[in-house]
């Protein structure tokens, strides 16, 4: 079972933010303070449910009372001084917060689907197994052995032209040559789909390799018509998630069901999750491409069908 986590309350002025809980820097084992020695002294000033660590370092701490008058009078009466039952060091101490684990989150975001089809959304399918698990391990070793370009939160590479993330569209001017050999078996199994229509006539030049630490998403988008046509495939390797899609209502398919609220703006939208597993090939079509936002939660652990689902070390 994981501990509480906690931060500080947002503003400036943390000293008029109440709270039972206390962040205490210098002070913790990595001083020569252990936790009991802690909640002992912090113990005088009301009933202390506990002491935790706040972060790594060993040196900062959570002190969680059972109520915010007894934070307060410990607030007041040690920071700032130096405290003769810890050694004499000089505690800094603000208010924090109690905030939501990880599991808490996603407990609240929407029923995970296992397939397409319960999603019922028009021109989206999901081929689970579209690679076998050494071909995933091959295309991993091919993408490895080329040079990876370095965003703010994943590395990227580009093949056929080059996405610009400032513009959201590519230069078609500037051809970056032919896809890489390693994606060839991927593209003749595309034109085997049996559920495609006119599969074998589609042509794919363009080729974006994502790679994705733990706990990094997308953002809610849908991709730049002028960039990308009617298909997009994304394939799923060394890792899961899930992927969310939201359908707002001024859109030009409307569908009435499952309405919810979006806490960005207040309007109304539908709301959809789908679990992509690795070696899962997910296609975008229709109205599933163009009237339908796509993102991945930036979540470390995914809530499906009642199981707790860990992202991987990196997943493409």
């Amino acid at each position: 079972m994981g501990l509480p986590r906690f931060g500080r309350p947002k503003g400036v002025d943390m000293q008029g933010k109440l709270s039972p809980n206390l962040f205490v820097a210098n002070c913790g084992p990595a001083v020569g303070l252990s936790h009991d020695t802690i909640a002992s002294v912090f113990a005088a000033f009301g009933e202390v449910n506990g002491v935790f660590a706040a972060d790594e370092s060993g040196a900062r701490v959570i002190v969680s009372y059972c109520d915010e008058s007894s934070a307060r009078a410990a607030l007041e009466a040690l920071d700032g001084h130096p405290c003769p039952e810890l050694g004499g060091r000089t505690l800094h101490i603000r208010y924090s917060v109690l905030q939501p684990t990880a599991l808490d989150q996603i407990n609240e975001s929407v029923p995970v689907s296992l397939v397409a089809s319960d999603l019922n959304i028009p021109g989206l399918y999901l081929v689970h197994d579209f690679v076998s698990t050494k071909e995933e391990e091959e295309l991993l070793a091919s993408i490895d052995e080329r040079p990876w370009k370095s965003l703010a939160k994943r590395r990227v590479q580009h093949y056929g032209y080059e996405f610009c993330y400032e513009t959201r569209n590519v230069n078609t001017r500037q051809h970056l040559g032919e896809l890489p050999s390693f994606v060839s078996p991927i593209l003749e199994k595309i034109s085997l789909l049996p559920d495609l229509d006119n599969a074998a006539s589609i042509v794919l030049d363009q080729l974006t390799v994502n790679e994705y630490p733990p706990g990094v998403g997308l953002s809610p988008h849908i991709d730049t018509h002028s960039a990308f046509e009617g298909f997009i495939f994304s394939l799923s390797l060394a890792g899961p998630c899930i992927m969310e899609f939201r359908r707002y209502t001024d859109g030009d398919w409307l569908n009435n069901n499952t309405k919810t609220q979006t806490p960005e703006n207040g309007s109304n939208f539908l709301r959809r999750a789908i679990y992509l597993p690795p070696r899962s090939m997910l296609l975008l079509s229709g109205e599933a491409r163009y009237a339908w936002h796509h993102y991945i939660p930036h979540h470390k652990i995914d809530l499906v069908k009642d199981s707790v689902i860990r992202r991987g070390s990196r997943r493409q």
